[in-house]
């Protein structure tokens, strides 16, 4: 947990705000509370760093169970440690509540609620609009603002600042006179042990020149390394570049896997093993069932409706994002053409699903390939279908009907894994042991190319791998 570094004083001008003066007196006295709206994978840990820096911290958030859970000093967020959570609201400093009832004691908000998209790909805005309008009912002078919720360039100006503005005006306040409004991109990567909330560099865009001062400050009192751009808008599209970078290069190889797959005896995963090796100019990305998180399957559609406001179609990335969405069809196929070489019907069969989380060793299933797999098995009438996640104790996929289903849960058993007809790796956790799969599962289609180490002959034909250079008559190659 980060310590606050040392903030130098600040030499303002006589026209700087007294506003602003009075914040930055408080952050930099440690004397300023932290709201934190959303404790979520990125609210939670963000409130646990602030309140561990020595700041009065309140977590707001409308989740009853959530709120119960941590006020029991029970942490739900894989990236955050048990006793700090335990330690830091039991002895005070962070506060967990259901309303903004103290509202009006809180000088800096942080605003890190979800933003989906509707059926029809659009931005919902619904919950930010929520946080702004409850964060305006208690707007004073000297508070600051910062949106972390991933969103398209103008929403901070065009969606937050109009409804802070509508209460400000009543009162006679002046965004960037009275208080300061920012945007700042979380940067949260579930699973990764290499980096705390405080370690990462932390980006911010303000509306006004005293907004960025009093923003760049606030963040600075978790983390050293604070890159300031011009505006929000910056900001808000340098958030969406990090993530469509990655989903693009994604569908570069997943496009490369089903083409491997097609002319056979080549394997996607040994072509990027070799082009790895150059120590310039390449990244390896890997091909998968689907790409999941909150982000990253997202962010195409806030692009892509921005842009049609613009008329402007951004094709590439709208074209990466399809080839994505469509990974999950093709590990079905696989799936189905694996349950197809034994003597048993669609509607008979046992499918395994080895992993619902959307990335290894996390608990955050939040748009996982899991669900679109085991949602087109069912339509396909795979009935019956179990999974095994040592990270997820229960998991439910809604179906094309709109009904929700419980999916049931079983050990990874050398039982449970005889009993199937095809075991399916979705998620790459380590917890999985990889000579069981491959010994006692009848046939495995491996997306994840988690049984790399299985040399054994006997058993590797037993394994389809995405991506792997499968021949045409669908036997491994």
């Amino acid at each position: 947990m980060n310590r606050i570094p040392h903030a130098a004083e600040h030499d303002l001008p006589a026209a700087e705000p007294e506003a602003a003066q009075h914040l930055l007196a408080r952050l930099e006295a440690q004397e300023a509370t932290i709201g934190v709206v959303g404790l979520g994978y990125v609210g939670l840990p963000l409130a646990v760093e602030y309140a561990g820096a020595g700041f009065d911290t309140i977590g707001i958030e409308l989740d009853e169970q959530r709120i119960c859970r941590l006020n029991a000093g029970e942490n739900y967020v894989d990236d955050v440690d048990d006793s700090a959570v335990c330690a830091l609201v039991e002895d005070g400093p962070l506060r967990i509540e259901g309303t903004f009832e103290r509202g009006a004691d809180v000088d800096v908000f942080f605003v890190c609620v979800p933003t989906p998209v509707t059926d029809t790909k659009d931005p919902d805005l619904t919950y930010v609009e929520s946080a702004a309008d409850s964060i305006a009912e208690h707007l004073r002078p000297g508070r600051l603002v910062v949106l972390k919720s991933t969103t398209y360039p103008g929403t901070t100006e065009d969606v937050v600042l109009p409804r802070l503005q509508d209460a400000a005006e009543d009162r006679g306040l002046a965004v960037g006179q009275d208080y300061f409004l920012a945007y700042s991109p979380e940067r949260i990567d579930p699973g990764n042990a290499s980096y705390e909330t405080g370690d990462i560099p932390v980006v911010t865009g303000a509306v006004t020149e005293p907004g960025t001062t009093v923003a760049e400050t606030a963040m600075r009192m978790i983390s050293a390394d604070v890159h300031v751009v011009s505006n929000p808008k910056v900001a808000e599209m340098e958030k969406l570049l990090e993530n469509i970078f990655r989903s693009v290069n994604v569908a570069l190889v997943n496009e490369l896997a089903q083409l491997c797959d097609r002319t056979g005896g080549v394997s996607m995963w040994e072509v990027i093993d070799a082009a790895s090796t150059k120590p310039f100019g390449f990244m390896p990305f890997y091909p998968g069932p689907g790409l999941g998180g909150h982000c990253i399957p997202i962010d195409p559609h806030f692009l892509s409706w921005m842009a049609r406001k613009y008329d402007f179609e951004t094709s590439f990335i709208t074209l990466a994002a399809r080839v994505n969405e469509g990974m999950p069809y093709y590990a079905v196929e696989a799936i189905v053409e694996a349950i197809a070489q034994q003597p048993v019907r669609l509607s008979d069969a046992e499918v395994l699903i080895l992993g619902v989380a959307y990335k290894g060793n996390v608990s955050d299933t939040r748009h996982s390939p899991a669900e679109r797999v085991i949602r087109l098995l069912k339509e396909k009438e795979v009935e019956n279908v179990h999974y095994c996640d040592p990270h997820v104790p229960s998991y439910s996929v809604k179906l094309e009907n709109g009904e929700t289903e419980t999916i049931p849960s079983v050990e990874l058993t050398p039982e449970a894994l005889q009993r199937c007809n095809v075991a399916v790796v979705v998620t790459a956790h380590d917890d999985y042991d990889a000579e069981a799969i491959a010994r006692h599962a009848p046939h495995i289609v491996d997306t994840r190319n988690a049984l790399s180490d299985i040399d054994d002959p006997d058993l590797r034909q037993k394994i389809t791998l995405l991506g792997g250079g499968k021949q045409s008559n669908g036997d491994p190659w």
